[in-house]
């Protein structure tokens, strides 16, 4: 029976566009991508293997035709696609609306070769009405779009297939380059060169509490030291990387000493308002997520891998709960905007909606606008609660419907406040203190959504600080004087949030490609992750220090990013696809092509390539080198005799390039991997313990008997980062080999353990993990601490801050209003500066304001908390040797407007002059 045959991409999106349109049509899946260039020397047909570009299976030398093949695991679906079409009287080609899908529709034509009309099906999202619409109303094959995607697939190929064994010969088999994949490398090895060449500073200044008077709300304000005798006091960004305050900072650099006798001589000063200034504060809502925003808010709010949102993404689009994820553009259509309206009335009322429907202008150069920005699919919004979602598809369906609400809501205005307070030293110095503030008077768009940041001491959007309404002229008197220092910190190293940021900023790659080459970095075993930071292994600091030297121009941001625009313009039709491959392959007058390249190579060192010397700050070299080999990184260094390099010890595959000080390769180098030290005897087991160095890191471990049965296996313990092999102790060991300690049992019998995992110290409840904040807690938390943890909400990535449980009046000796909060260990008061923890016969209900100010006054009197650097988790990351993939960049302009809009018409047409042109092609090789 005759029916209309539908091709989609996926089995689940088959199923759904299936059930709308009824019995007329058969929809089927080609399960990804039916043909492409040969992935091994079994898939390359026989009658290309001999050519000179066999391997390659592009002939570059007669205009790079490709030659695809169907591989094993599509075979099958390709014979049921061409039965269906036996029965076919129409084809609608439905893949998705980029150069992608407009490939794969490409390829299922040129494979299938239908004699019936054939059309192209698209639709932003899978609604009943947008795909009847769709079916009503298709177009023809955009050839340009597929010509830019073809020629995107040749460059990678070439690259990856010509760069790649490269560094088989001279760094390590198995590695492989790409195009914008090795260029994402080099953007971390960057950063972490960065932070290896910095030099911490230290600088200080005064933090002080001043009292406005009893007649002001509130009483208490803070303000940091601005300026001495007129010239500004020195903050982190006067001082450059290497240490030293920059050439052209005119500011006064206060140390320590001098913070101190500061503080000494201002205790009997009276410091007068010197000004006052006030501006309005307004703050636009965030434009609807892109592919990029979506990727990286997801990565911050709820610690999702760009490639685990994009998976979750793919299936509420698949679904229909979302539009195409894959998009540039931030456009809402008339009916997204209305639904997003409506639910902001209906959710925050009417005084929240802008008299105007707000639109959004793209940022991202060269967007393809044919998507709309990623929202709720439908004429009208699904609140989350009425999706009937759960998990990962819950939480990341509430991410977009919130931002995409929130895009439609009135600004948030408010007031900011800066006030500058003078007054004199003891000995006649001028001192000037910066007190800064704001407060939301309409928290407008803030109501439904903030957006997260990379730096997690950057104040969220909706953060408020309250200043007494002081005015110019009037008195204040400092409550509290404090010296505070500061240290220069270099630049954080990349997160998956932060990278795909700096990706799309230097228009480099296609932002629906980012999640795959992140996790293609990390799968290459180039970088591995510590917590959420991104780390180059050193193995990667030796493939970019090739590419660097022998592919400059290749692996160089400008050109890569140059190489975009040139797909573009032949996706415009502005350019030819075989011109701009034959320049990029081949090369011009001015610059020297990749074949050239890479059949040019010369001797290259390969030794050399894997050698970093280990050297003080100021680059005096102290003879021990770090070599990359075969088995991963080692140090080679002199022995206690002096020969050179007779020492060899493994580096910890956990340990950043930036953490390998001289001291720290010496501290390996005297205890390598393998080496113990004897501690003693345990006291329990009589068992010898001794301290060693793995792979891991240090760690101490018990000898079993010669006697002990077979499947034995010793206890081990990692050191914590406060100890060290030097230092260790048998009583330290002990410690270490006690855990997992056996913290209690809860209400329902489960056994809680604290116990130390490569990630860190945490809390094992069944299969329920909870992070502990230091090592020590491993031994000191107690039950009810552990309850109190499993009592909150798990938390993924960066959380939002809490809400008050209740408010209290103010604090009698701050000033500042007391409010209840709930924390990691339970419930707890706050006047903003002090925190003081419920006892337990207090209680949130019960609690008052004098019983708070109590609490808070016992807190204070104990001084304030030590502030310690937050550690990082440890986490490292298998290196897999995984398959050979690659992606490209290609190179130069020119101008060329061949393709008209004649080519433009029936696909069937356009397609036939393709095949036309490749067969003369190939007949002339």
């Amino acid at each position: 029976m005759a029916h209309k045959l539908v091709i989609v991409e996926s089995p689940t999106k088959a199923q759904k566009i299936g059930g709308f349109l009824g019995s007329g049509y058969v929809v089927e899946s080609s399960v990804g991508h039916i043909r492409d260039l040969p992935q091994s020397a079994a898939d390359t047909p026989a009658k290309i293997k001999d050519k000179p570009w066999g391997r390659l299976a592009v002939d570059v030398d007669n205009g790079f035709v490709p030659h695809y093949v169907v591989p094993a695991r599509q075979k099958e679906q390709v014979r049921k696609l061409k039965s269906l079409l036996k029965d076919a009287d129409e084809v609608f080609l439905a893949t998705d609306e980029d150069r992608e899908g407009e490939a794969i529709a490409w390829h299922l034509l040129d494979e299938l070769k239908p004699k019936v009309p054939v059309r192209r099906m698209v639709f932003h999202e899978i609604t009943k009405p947008a795909i009847l619409a769709a079916a009503e109303n298709p177009r023809e094959l955009d050839m340009d779009l597929v010509e830019a995607q073809e020629a995107r697939r040749i460059l990678d190929r070439l690259y990856g297939y010509e760069v790649s064994p490269v560094l088989w010969k001279k760094v390590m088999s198995g590695l492989s380059a790409g195009r914008v994949q090795s260029v994402a490398t080099r953007l971390v090895v960057d950063r972490e060169r960065e932070r290896m060449r910095f030099r911490m500073a230290s600088y200080w200044d005064l933090e002080g509490t001043f009292d406005a008077g009893e007649r002001h709300d509130p009483r208490m304000f803070p303000a940091r030291l601005h300026s001495l005798d007129g010239v500004r006091v020195a903050r982190g960004s006067d001082f450059g990387t290497d240490g030293r305050l920059k050439e052209k900072a005119d500011v006064v650099h206060v140390d320590q000493a001098r913070a101190d006798a500061l503080v000494a001589s201002l205790t009997e000063t009276a410091f007068a308002v010197r000004s006052v200034e006030s501006k309005p504060y307004r703050r636009s809502p965030y434009a609807p997520f892109r592919t990029t925003t979506m990727q990286q808010e997801a990565s911050r709010k709820l610690g999702m891998s760009a490639s685990t949102s994009m998976s979750v993404a793919q299936r509420l689009y698949e679904n229909g709960f979302i539009t195409y994820m894959r998009t540039d553009s931030t456009t809402l259509s008339s009916a997204a905007v209305g639904a997003a309206r409506d639910q902001v009335r209906e959710l925050y009322g009417a005084e929240y909606v802008p008299d105007a429907p707000r639109t959004y202008a793209s940022k991202v150069k060269n967007a393809q606008e044919a998507h709309e920005a990623i929202r709720p699919s439908g004429d009208t919004f699904r609140t989350p609660a009425q999706t009937g979602l759960t998990g990962d598809q819950f939480r990341l369906y509430e991410l977009i419907w919130t931002r995409t609400v929130a895009s439609q809501m009135r600004d948030a205005v408010g007031q900011s406040v800066t006030v500058r307070l003078g007054g004199a030293t003891a000995t006649g110095e001028d001192v000037v203190f910066n007190a800064s503030g704001r407060v939301l008077t309409f928290h407008g768009f803030l109501k439904a959504y903030v957006e997260s940041s990379d730096d997690a001491s950057a104040a969220r959007d909706d953060a408020e600080t309250r200043l007494p309404a002081l005015e110019e002229g009037e008195t204040v008197v400092a409550a509290a004087m404090a010296a505070d220092g500061h240290e220069t910190k270099p630049k954080a190293r990349y997160t998956e949030a932060s990278l795909i940021k700096e990706l799309e900023e230097r228009e480099i790659g296609r932002p629906s490609t980012y999640a795959a080459i992140i996790k293609t970095i990390v799968d290459r075993g180039y970088v591995y992750k510590k917590g959420t930071a991104l780390v180059p292994a050193w193995l990667a600091f030796s493939v970019i220090r090739l590419l660097e030297e022998h592919f400059a121009r290749q692996v160089s941001y400008e050109f890569t990013a140059q190489m975009e625009d040139v797909l573009d313009e032949i996706a415009a039709g502005n350019k030819d696809r075989n011109d701009e491959l034959g320049s990029f392959y081949f090369g011009d007058d001015q610059v020297h092509g990749l074949q050239r390249l890479v059949n040019e190579l010369g001797d290259i060192d390969a030794r050399e390539l894997a050698t970093f010397p280990v050297t003080e700050d100021d680059g005096t070299d102290v003879g021990i080198h770090l070599r990359v080999g075969r088995y991963g990184p080692y140090l080679e260094g002199p022995d206690d005799e002096g020969n050179a390099f007779a020492k060899r010890a493994n580096v910890p595959d956990d340990l950043p390039p930036d953490e390998l000080s001289v001291a720290k390769a010496r501290e390996l180098l005297a205890n390598p991997a393998g080496e113990e030290t004897e501690l003693g005897r345990h006291p329990d087991t009589g068992n010898v313990v001794v301290a060693k160095n793995g792979r891991y890191g240090p760690y101490v471990t018990e000898v079993l008997p010669e006697d002990a049965p077979k499947n034995a296996k010793p206890r081990t313990g990692s050191l914590f980062k406060s100890m060290s092999l030097d230092t260790v102790t048998l009583d330290d060991a002990v410690r270490l080999l006690s855990l997992p300690r056996v913290v209690g049992v809860d209400t329902e019998g489960q056994e809680i353990t604290a116990q130390n995992g490569r990630y860190g110290p945490y809390l094992k409840r069944g299969t329920d993990s909870r992070s502990l904040t230091s090592e020590e807690q491993l031994f000191s938390v107690t039950l009810d601490e552990a309850l109190a943890i499993y009592a909150q909400p798990k938390q993924r990535g960066r959380a939002a801050a809490a809400p008050p449980l209740k408010e209290l009046g103010n604090d009698p000796v701050s000033g500042a209003p007391i409010v209840v909060k709930s924390g990691r260990f339970g419930e707890y008061v706050t006047d903003g500066e002090y925190n003081a923890t419920l006892r337990s016969a207090d209680s949130v209900e019960s609690i008052t304001t004098e019983r708070a100010a109590e609490l808070l006054a016992d807190r204070r009197a104990r001084g304030p908390a030590k502030k310690g650097a937050k550690k990082g988790a440890k986490k490292t990351t298998t290196k897999s040797a995984a398959k050979k993939t690659a992606t490209k960049k290609t190179a130069t302009k020119k101008t060329a407007a061949k393709k008209t809009a004649t080519k433009k018409t029936a696909a069937t047409t356009t397609t036939a002059k393709k095949a036309t042109t490749r067969k003369a092609a190939a007949e002339k090789s």
